[in-house]
């Protein structure tokens, strides 16, 4: 019984990816859908991140102050029952509003180089998933606006993570820190 245990364990199945995600997800074909996505969500991050910088009540004398008006916001959507569930509502409450400064610069500075990674297509999916985490950050207060329609496209993003860069610096800069594209001939001749 032990023997066929090891057995079953040495044994795995490598499922094909069907021709339609890999087309859109490794072939740099398809690259130029992912640069549109890219420039629209990295342009809705600078462009956010940027009102958060330039206003005193992020970054300002203020800091904090507008962050503190939006947990608010979310906290009385919470009491009431509506659109903020009560254990988002305890972190807001007992880390965000405490800390709402640090919180301030770091979502202004977090939106801009987000904005920044996906415009210049440098870390494309990691800045992706940061937007993601962002965009459900909003979405988990209660808020709407964009904030589904940029989740779903950097959800996209990072999961075409290994194209979505190509026009951009992650076509040689993922070649340096070690995940190189290959052509079907460097392909064939490495599995050989």
């Amino acid at each position: 019984m032990k023997k066929s245990s090891v057995q079953l364990q040495e044994k795995h199945v490598i499922v094909p990816e069907n021709p339609v995600s890999r087309f859109l997800l490794s072939d740099t074909r398809a690259a130029w859908i992912w640069l549109v996505i890219r420039l629209y969500v990295g342009y809705e991050w600078i462009l956010a991140g940027w009102h958060k910088i330039t206003a005193d009540t992020w970054v300002g004398a203020k800091s904090g102050v507008a962050l503190e008006s939006f947990v608010k916001g979310s906290l009385t959507k919470a009491e009431s029952g509506k659109d903020v569930s009560w254990w988002y509502a305890t972190f807001l409450q007992d880390v965000v509003l405490t800390h709402s400064k640090l919180f301030a610069y770091m979502v202004a500075y977090g939106e801009v180089l987000v904005g920044l990674g996906l415009i210049l297509g440098l870390l494309t999916g990691i800045a992706a998933f940061f937007g993601g985490m962002m965009n459900a950050s909003y979405l988990f207060a209660g808020t709407l606006s964009s904030n589904p329609l940029l989740f779903v496209l950097t959800t996209w993003l990072v999961l075409a993570w290994k194209i979505a860069g190509w026009y951009g610096l992650d076509r040689w800069a993922l070649r340096y820190l070690g995940t190189p594209w290959h052509s079907k001939s460097s392909s064939a001749s490495i599995n050989q």
